[in-house]
């Protein structure tokens, strides 16, 4: 049986799962989105990303046609309706098919579309050897401009900069913000261990609230570390004992060596290792 994807109460085989050509999403990148994971058939921390998934729309005068708890529902019959497991989930929503014009207004009918599928976004050797990254020269979207709060369906930006990785050889890049300070990856947040005290960029540094992000943030505090949201430099990257990217496909992976600048002694650190192990039985659980 082929994937069944599902789109606004319905269920379409994956070949057949179509919305209009005129959907505001397609032509404008008119929506927002999340992606989730599910361990042992349990997705984890969906309340967070449908919280999260709700105020994006907010942000963008966009009115889901489904409640939160329609939306839960939704996401959890799609991955029964599939026979899957340990899934990858994206949850789209649309501003719906309208004119050619920019005016959402005259959009209508709101797609709500969830797809459940297998993912591998890195190799298994990268999370045993760590990877090799840049620093992009696409900086992030100015926060004054899009929020990078809002998940939008409008990624060009992150994807100019995972463009440059890819060209330099390497699968993920380093974004800075407006200010030459250290944003986040294309696809991930980033965390540095200096000294043993865990530091990350703080949400005012143009970044995704990321949910792994806050999930390693209270697994580490629960080992005992400390850990700070203070701004970044590539100074404070090169010069730190471990480097390691947070994401929802990516789980916590750790980076070796960044601009051709090997991080620590090259090799993935005991505090990423631990936080590592940590983060798989927390999902697991």
């Amino acid at each position: 049986m082929s994937l069944q994807i599902y789109i606004s109460g319905k269920y379409y085989d994956k070949d057949d799962a179509k919305i209009s050509v005129y959907d505001h999403g397609l032509l404008y990148g008119d929506g927002i989105f999340e992606g989730l994971r599910s361990y042992g058939g349990k997705v984890f921390r969906l309340q967070e990303h449908l919280v999260r998934l709700y105020e994006s729309a907010k942000a963008i005068w966009l009115t889901i046609p489904i409640s939160i708890e329609e939306m839960t529902k939704a996401v959890n019959e799609t991955l029964k309706v599939n026979n899957l497991s340990d899934a990858y989930i994206r949850l789209v929503v649309t501003r719906g098919a309208g004119s050619l014009g920019l005016d959402p207004n005259r959009t209508s009918n709101p797609q709500v579309i969830i797809i459940a599928d297998k993912i591998t976004l890195y190799p298994p050797e990268f999370y045993e050897k760590g990877l090799d990254i840049i620093t992009a020269s696409t900086i992030r979207n100015h926060p004054a401009a899009l929020s990078p709060r809002i998940k939008s369906l409008n990624y060009l930006n992150n994807i100019l900069a995972k463009i440059e990785g890819l060209r330099a050889g390497c699968i993920e890049a380093l974004m800075l913000n407006s200010k030459g300070e250290v944003a986040e990856c294309t696809g991930d947040n980033i965390f540095l261990v200096r000294r043993k005290e865990l530091l990350t960029p703080p949400i005012d540094a143009g970044i995704l609230e990321g949910v792994t992000r806050e999930a390693v943030i209270e697994a580490a505090r629960a080992a005992g570390l400390t850990v700070r949201e203070i701004p970044l430099t590539r100074h404070d990257v090169y010069v730190a004992d471990e480097v390691f990217l947070t994401g929802t496909a990516a789980e916590v992976i750790p980076v070796v060596k960044i601009d051709n600048r090997t991080i620590g002694n090259g090799e993935p650190g005991p505090v990423t290792r631990d936080l590592m192990k940590r983060f798989r039985e927390l999902v697991r659980s």
